[in-house]
């Protein structure tokens, strides 16, 4: 969870002791699992053509081998090699093959080398392709938020303006692989398959993380809003107040979920620190078109909603500090974009219209509930993601399992006990 692909910021070294790379989070990433070396060939010998098994294994081990080269931050490499991998590999779960629980499958995490999951499913295989592929998406654009030059606590971040919206698009993107895999994948399996699949692959938390990515991409959308001179305040609000809706949807789904491991926990942390985020945005924003008001009574209402901001900007900064220390360690980077703007607009309000409006805040108990923020529908969709056409190699009208001799399955048992 943006461990494995983020940019490291700072590196502490103490006498020998392995120096501890402590990653930068903007966009929550799951930690990146890659397929485990094995020889696919072995277990589809003579039921499926040598040329599409050689294939197969070539494909997966390209993978693997980019994969551990790079530590995952080959990103357009690896999703060119997974895109490869995926027509080839859908030809395992046509039922009129009869291939499909035939092969053992198995996946590690690439942080620690861990094997974490084993399953005899050419769907869980397809499953761990589009997840992987979707955090890679994540990565990037984690990768593409964070400023490389920014150096210590505080310091300026300036993030192009280009950068923003590509990493919005990826957003959208892995959005719709997400959602894809909930809807097209898990959906069908088996119960047997489900409940033995890794904890963040589970309905809710990849629902959730489908979520989030478009509470993100429009956090991105209101950051570019702020320095529009053509973006309008209800343009803003309206921004504000979806984010909210989004990362509440994704707090929903990802709390009916089982938490038990430390990832789990870690991504319901991140989820928390964002939603407060996003609400004391959308009560600054819902506050200045109070404020525009007539009626004397919506300046009270509107400096209530300049002072919940304030408080829920002090708890987030809070939540953002639980976030960062629970395990695994990360750090969040310095304040930038709209909330860099709003940490200097909203303590500054407050302050003034609680001094203003101060006395009756005071006689008007009445007044000081908080309005209930306006419902907009949600304008980011995730992107439409379909299964590419399986490879034609299996759809050859020639195409015929091959057969082994007595002799030939005698030499292959040979050259195994020699290796």
């Amino acid at each position: 969870m943006g461990c494995t692909s983020s940019v490291p910021t700072k590196i502490y070294s103490i006498g020998k002791k392995k120096k501890l790379n402590i990653p930068q989070v903007v966009v929550f990433i799951p930690k990146l699992r890659i397929p485990v070396e094995f020889d696919i060939r072995k277990s589809l010998k003579g039921l499926v053509p040598r040329d599409l098994l050689d294939r197969l294994f070539s494909l997966r081990s390209r993978i693997i081998l980019i994969a551990e080269d790079t530590g995952g931050s080959a990103f357009h490499e690896l999703q060119r090699a997974l895109e490869d991998y995926l027509p080839v590999l859908l030809g395992l779960t046509k039922k009129e093959f009869g291939l499909e629980g035939m092969v053992e499958f198995k996946w590690k995490n690439l942080l620690d080398g861990r094997q974490e999951c084993c399953l005899t499913s050419s769907w869980f295989e397809v499953l761990s392709v589009v997840h992987m592929m979707a955090v890679l998406l994540l990565s990037e654009a984690n990768a593409l938020l964070i400023n490389p030059t920014s150096t210590g606590e505080g310091s300026e971040t300036s993030i192009p303006e280009e950068s923003k919206k590509d990493a919005i698009e990826l957003l959208i993107k892995a959005s719709g692989y997400l959602e894809f895999c909930v809807r097209c994948i898990l959906a069908p399996l088996p119960q047997e398959i489900k409940s033995r699949l890794p904890k963040d692959m589970q309905e809710g938390i990849l629902e959730a993380l489908s979520i989030q990515a478009l509470g993100q991409g429009t956090e991105l959308q209101l950051g570019l809003a702020v320095e529009s001179i053509k973006a309008t305040l209800s343009v803003k609000r309206r921004l504000a107040c979806e984010q909210l809706a989004y990362y509440a949807q994704a707090h929903f789904c990802l709390s009916a979920s089982n938490l038990s491991e430390q990832y789990g926990k870690k991504h319901l942390s991140f989820i928390r620190w964002k939603y407060l985020e996003a609400k004391a945005a959308a009560y600054y924003y819902h506050g200045l078109i109070l404020d525009k008001g007539k009626d004397p009574s919506s300046h009270v209402i509107a400096a209530c909603c300049f002072l919940a901001a304030d408080e829920l900007l002090t708890n987030s900064r809070k939540a953002c500090l639980g976030f960062c220390i629970a395990k695994p360690v990360t750090r969040a980077p310095p304040v930038w974009g709209i909330m860099k703007h709003l940490h200097h607009k909203i303590p500054d309000i407050a302050s003034r219209k609680s001094q203003m409006y101060g006395y009756l805040l005071e006689e008007e108990k009445a007044l000081q509930s908080l309005p209930d923020l306006p419902d907009f529908q949600l304008s980011l969709r995730p992107d439409d993601f379909n299964m590419p056409e399986i490879d034609p190699a299996w759809e050859c009208e020639k195409w015929e399992p091959e057969v082994h001799t007595l002799k030939e399955h005698l030499k292959d048992g040979e050259h195994e006990s020699q290796a």
